[in-house]
């Protein structure tokens, strides 16, 4: 009796094991296995653990490419703009080898019309390698080791969580899913809250010599060069997105403004030598970047700035070419020691001072 009552026991467990496994693999709110099923909505929200399922499992033929300053693009702007269906592919940080690891999984299993490569200046010298198991990404997402799936089929937060979170914006909601990662919604724009979370360093350092990160600077163009050359039917639209000029000013204080214009002047200057990439460039738009209205802190923008950048790189404005980069590179930084000399003196009486770092 007590063996027939433990063998009962038993297949009780493996019954309830195989219908959890089977409600997550069916549902699926990482899109680890397939693109959404029975009409339920694509509704991403965690970058982190759904980003690299979407780009492995999802239809479409472009990419929206960058970091959190690109998430609140709307991916029917560009789908409109260029008739081609994007989703996007977004690391927080937005370090180049990250963003490259999410192009190799999307060229794996799809051929790329665009991508359109929002390139933060400051990723130009970040270490040129992955960050994600660095990091505390779920690798078991990110593998291809399905002996591992165990940490996402049989995860209390997926199963009591994520999955009705997913079937509840499916059914009942408003998502959008064109709105991917979109995180403005309970944001707020404006100079009161840009200028208070703008923690200024008292001291100005020393300015580094232009080419202080040559090694990681070539580094990482040669990664993205690798995916151009790699990809010659793919046009690669790269942008430089507006920053306020609270960042402009923070890194004249730490010294890298030199070296981060250098930067950027030589990461274009390379990379339109290739017939498939076009460059954009909106940090120097002074109506944008000396308003304070248009930020949260100092790099992250509205998504009226979102949508501005977008009408612009489909019209065709703001482009860098060989002919007129060098000169756009000038004026920036006359531009910038204006902001840190002149634009910015209004605001530093209400601009926060880390005295710790004197």
């Amino acid at each position: 009796m007590e063996r027939k009552f433990i063998i009962s026991f038993f297949k009780r467990i493996l019954v309830i094991m195989a219908v959890i496994a089977g409600f997550v693999i069916i549902l699926d709110p990482f899109f680890h296995y397939h693109k959404p099923w029975f009409g339920l909505k694509a509704v991403l929200t965690d970058k982190e653990y759904q980003c690299i399922g979407t780009l492995r499992t999802f239809d479409y033929d472009s990419l929206i490419l960058g970091s959190s300053v690109a998430e609140n693009y709307n991916n029917g702007w560009f789908d409109q703009g260029f008739g081609c269906t994007a989703i996007k592919a977004v690391r927080s940080y937005g370090a180049t080898a990250d963003l490259c690891y999410l192009l190799d999984a999307a060229y794996e299993s799809h051929d790329l019309k665009y991508v359109f490569y929002s390139m933060d200046t400051s990723s130009l010298a970040a270490d040129p390698v992955p960050t994600y198991e660095l990091t505390g990404c779920p690798m078991y997402l990110y593998n291809k080791n399905y002996f591992d799936d165990i940490q996402y089929i049989y995860n209390k937060g997926v199963l009591m969580e994520k999955t009705p979170y997913l079937i509840a914006n499916s059914l009942i909601g408003d998502y959008s899913e064109n709105d991917s990662y979109n995180w403005a919604q309970w944001k707020q724009f404006n100079q009161d809250m840009a200028l208070n979370v703008y923690i200024r360093t008292p001291r100005i350092s020393p300015m580094k010599e232009k080419d202080y990160y040559q090694d990681v600077l070539n580094a990482n163009i040669g990664l993205v060069e690798e995916q151009i050359i790699a990809h010659p039917e793919t046009q690669f639209k790269i942008f430089f997105p507006a920053y306020s000029m609270l960042w402009w000013d923070n890194i004249y204080r730490t010294g890298d403004l030199e070296a981060y214009l250098y930067n950027m002047e030589q990461t274009v200057g390379r990379l339109l030598t290739y017939d498939n990439v076009q460059m954009f460039y909106f940090q120097d738009e002074t109506e944008i970047i000396t308003n304070l209205n248009n930020y949260m802190d100092t790099l992250h923008f509205s998504p009226e700035i979102n949508q501005y950048m977008t009408d612009q790189i489909i019209a065709g404005n703001s482009r860098l070419t060989p002919e007129n980069y060098e000169q756009t590179f000038s004026d920036m930084r006359d531009f910038a020691y204006k902001i840190v000399n002149e634009l910015i003196l209004p605001y530093e009486d209400s601009i926060k001072v880390d005295y710790t770092q004197s």
